[in-house]
């Protein structure tokens, strides 16, 4: 597809295909009502309001409550003095911000080069990606968590790094995941970062303990180790390797961890390469590929950690498989298995999600020109490559001004995709969630909030 060479044609493509984008997710994807904000705002409120658990607290009608690290509801805490429709303004503003600076880092120095409408195609892009609709739609935490550790990558890879680690270690505090990229500086031989990351994390933690000691006894002793507070394992939003193994009625915890083990070799190994290469893009798109797959619940909307890969794979030279793979996790194709995932269409279809990370684990380019300004392991400045002006777009869809461009298309085609067709009862579900409730709900019915009932007033 040959772009516009004029300022009015360029207007014209952009504007066709912001409508193209406001039909979308019109048609297909339900917002999600702020489900998890929800979560958020109710923890807080009726924790420094009405003398609440933290814990104890469920959103009225269901089983679900608040699931983080302690840390996660002190930082939250400014919250409760605001009305919900203030702190659901402010979460979008913070989401924005967040994907700001992460769209900034991946596409490195050369940013500017994209001018306005390579911008705009991005963001048109963007708004097509389920895990980043549903980050927004349903007022997560992810884009903040990424971008705090993409904040530490660019550090590394700059020099700047005496502060490098207090990102991840913030990261890991507010939710566990991150912290595989505290094994990352290991492997990288980072030790300086790695100290500041795990004592960032430990000093919050730390905090939390003292500010609610009961809730933080809880939360490592009893709620950490319950998977069912978060949802049903086999929810096919679950796009983990657990969900896949779920899916197919084997909740054993050896296999899974024998498919974690190998999963993590395999981590290992291409980590170590991309290290060695210099290519902290990669190594920091491979961690976090990696985190999703091990996770036990890895939901849809966390899924925003693999968009280093797609950056990864079109400054490797691969737009087009970038642009593909995007466009499949534009359709909200898993969903067409929402209410059976037998057989062998059941296997693949309802498992596409976790396809497309571990693929990308597998075969994600590493050690390519322009990955990174100084390696990640002081060891190999001798052999890394040169830093590269040239920059990557984060999604697909953000084709440069041009006939080369393999990936505007993909923004078209991924707005007329599959899943145009998809029910909308499926994508109106929170989290993980309110369909049947989970075997074990949110915490015991002896320590149940009083305000479970009736929500706490914005």
């Amino acid at each position: 597809m040959r772009t516009p060479h004029t300022d009015r044609g360029r207007l014209l493509l952009v504007l066709a295909l912001a409508a193209a984008v406001v039909v979308f997710t019109a048609t297909v994807p339900l917002l999600r009502d702020w489900f998890d904000l929800r979560v958020y705002y109710g923890t807080v409120h009726t924790w420094l309001h009405h003398g609440g658990r933290i814990y104890d607290y469920r959103v009225p009608g269901t089983t679900y409550g608040f699931t983080y690290p302690p840390f996660a509801a002190v930082g939250m805490a400014p919250m409760a003095y605001l009305g919900l429709g203030t702190a659901i303004v402010a979460a979008l503003v913070l989401n924005l911000a967040a994907l700001a600076v992460v769209l900034r880092i991946l596409a490195g120095p050369g940013w500017r080069r994209y001018g306005w409408f390579g911008w705009a195609l991005v963001a048109c892009g963007l708004a097509l990606f389920e895990p980043l609709r549903d980050t927004f739609s349903f007022g997560q935490v992810n884009l903040l968590l990424l971008a705090l550790v993409l904040g530490d990558g660019w550090l590394l890879s700059t020099g700047r790094g005496r502060w490098a680690g207090a990102g991840i270690g913030l990261a890991a505090a507010i939710k566990l995941t991150p912290a595989l990229f505290i094994a990352l500086l290991l492997l990288a031989r980072r030790w300086r970062a790695a100290a500041v990351a795990t004592a960032v994390a430990l000093a919050a933690t730390g905090l939390a303990a003292l500010v609610v000691p009961d809730a933080s006894k809880f939360y490592w002793t009893d709620a950490l180790w319950d998977t069912t507070r978060v949802g049903r394992l086999d929810y096919v939003s679950n796009q983990s390797l657990q969900g896949v193994l779920a899916r197919l009625g084997e909740t054993g915890r050896p296999l899974w961890a024998t498919v974690v083990l190998l999963v993590l070799a395999v981590w290992v190994v291409r980590s170590r390469r991309a290290i060695v290469a210099g290519d902290w893009t990669a190594a920091f798109a491979l961690t976090g590929l990696t985190a999703c797959l091990v996770s036990p619940i890895t939901w849809v909307h966390h899924l925003v950690w693999l968009l280093p890969s797609f950056a990864v794979l079109i400054r490797a030279g691969h737009p087009r498989i970038a642009g593909a793979l995007y466009a499949v996790m534009c359709t909200s194709v898993v969903w067409l298995w929402f209410h059976d995932a037998s057989g062998i269409d059941g296997f693949l279809g309802s498992n596409t999600y976790t396809w497309i990370t571990l693929g990308l684990l597998l075969w994600l380019p590493t050690g390519q020109a322009g990955g990174s300004g100084r390696p990640l392991n002081r060891k190999a400045a001798t052999t890394a490559p040169a830093p590269s002006t040239a920059a990557a777009t984060i999604a697909a869809v953000s084709a440069q001004p041009g006939p080369s461009s393999g990936t505007t298309a993909a923004a078209t085609g991924a707005a007329a995709g599959p899943g145009l067709g998809l029910a909308r009862n499926a994508s109106s579900d929170p989290t993980g969630s309110t369909r049947p409730a989970a075997a074990k709900p949110q915490s015991s019915s002896s320590r149940a909030s009083s305000y479970t009932v009736k929500p706490p007033p914005a």
